[in-house]
C-alpha cells in the first residue's frame, strides 16, 4: 500500500476550497429548486461545465481519445456520476433541507469504500476499515432515524434518496478505476459531462419544454454557479488535490461541505437541523476519521 501524502498548505488551500465551493450547492440548488425542476437543474449543470472544460481542453491542446471503448466509459460514468446522483439529490431537496442532503451525501466515502472492496482486489476490507464503515452506516441510521421509516413518506423517499446517489458515485468510482485509466482528468471530466448532458438536455426539454428565461436573476446566478465554480472548476480543483494530496486526503472534503451547507442554509434559508441529524454527522465524521486511519496511527504513536 502506498503511503499517506502529507497535505502541504497549498493542497490544504486547494481542498478547502473545494469544501466550500460543493457545501454552496446545497443551498444554492434548494433557491433553484423554487422556479425549475432537478431536471433542469441536472441539464443546466452538465451542459454548461462540459463547454468550460472543453475550452481547456482546447486552449491547452490536450489529446481528444477516439476510441468507442473509451466514450463508451465517459457514457457510464456520465450516468452514474453526475445524471443519477445529481438527479437524485436535487430531487431529494423538493421534500428534505439542504443541509440534511449534504450530512447524508457525506457518507459517500463510506460507500466508495464498501463498494470498492466488493468490486476491485487491490481494496480488500481490513479490521479498521470494516469499523469505519459500520460507524458510519450506524451514522447514517442516527440521521435518518429508522423509525421514519416505519411512517415512509417524501421526506423519507429523499433522505434514501440522497443515500442512492452516494452509491451511484461510489459505483462510478470503480468504473473509472476499470476503464478510464490513463485518460487525462480534464479529457475525462469533459467527455463525462457531455455523456451526461446529452441524456439530461433532452430528459429536461421533454419534462418541461424549452428553457425558460423568464426566471429571476437569483435563479440565473444559483444555476450558473452550480455549473461554473460548482462543477467545472470544481473538477479541476478535485483532481489537483487528488494529485498533490492522495485519495486518502481528498477523502477529507466530505468532512468541509457539510458545515458549509448547514451554515448557508441556516443563515440563509432558515433551516434547522434536529439533535439527530447533528449527532448522526458526528458519528459519519468518526467513521470517515477511522477509514483515514491517521488518528489511529497517531494513536499507537504515542502509545
Amino acid at each position: 500500500m502506498a503511503p499517506q501524502k502529507t497535505l502541504t498548505p497549498l493542497a490544504w488551500a486547494l481542498l478547502i476550497s473545494l469544501g466550500l465551493i460543493w457545501g454552496v450547492i446545497f443551498p444554492a440548488a434548494k433557491i433553484a429548486l423554487t422556479e425549475v425542476s432537478a431536471i433542469t437543474i441536472v441539464a443546466n449543470r452538465t451542459f454548461w461545465a462540459a463547454l468550460m472544460l472543453w475550452g481547456i481542453v482546447w486552449l491547452r491542446g490536450l489529446p481528444v481519445p477516439h476510441t468507442p471503448r473509451l466514450w463508451l466509459g465517459f457514457a457510464v460514468m456520465g450516468i452514474l456520476n453526475n445524471v443519477l446522483p445529481f438527479s437524485l439529490i436535487f430531487w431529494a431537496q423538493q421534500h428534505i433541507e439542504a443541509s440534511l442532503a449534504s450530512i447524508l451525501n457525506g457518507s459517500t466515502a463510506i460507500f466508495g469504500v464498501l463498494v470498492a472492496a466488493i468490486f476491485l482486489a487491490d481494496e480488500r476490507l481490513s479490521a479498521r476499515k470494516l469499523l469505519g464503515i459500520v460507524i458510519g452506516f450506524l451514522g447514517v441510521a442516527t440521521v435518518i432515524g429508522l423509525e421514519h421509516l416505519r411512517e415512509f413518506d417524501l421526506r423519507s423517499a429523499g433522505q434514501l434518496a440522497v443515500l442512492g446517489a452516494t452509491l451511484c458515485y461510489a459505483l462510478a468510482g470503480v468504473w473509472a478505476r476499470k476503464t478510464l485509466a490513463g485518460v487525462g482528468p480534464t479529457v475525462a471530466s469533459a467527455g463525462m459531462l457531455s455523456a451526461a448532458a446529452l441524456v439530461a438536455v433532452p430528459v429536461a426539454w421533454a419534462m418541461e419544454g424549452p428553457p425558460a428565461l423568464a426566471l429571476s436573476p437569483v435563479t440565473f446566478a444559483v444555476l450558473a454557479y452550480i455549473a461554473i465554480p460548482g462543477t467545472g472548476l470544481a473538477y479541476l480543483l478535485y483532481y489537483r488535490v487528488l494529485g498533490l494530496a492522495g485519495s486518502g486526503n481528498l477523502m477529507l472534503v466530505t468532512l468541509i461541505v457539510p458545515p458549509v451547507a448547514i451554515v448557508i442554509s441556516t443563515l440563509g434559508l432558515g433551516e434547522t437541523l434536529s439533535a439527530n441529524a447533528i449527532l448522526g454527522f458526528g458519528m459519519i465524521a468518526f467513521g470517515l476519521a477511522i477509514l483515514d486511519g491517521r488518528i489511529l496511527r497517531r494513536r499507537a504513536i504515542r502509545v
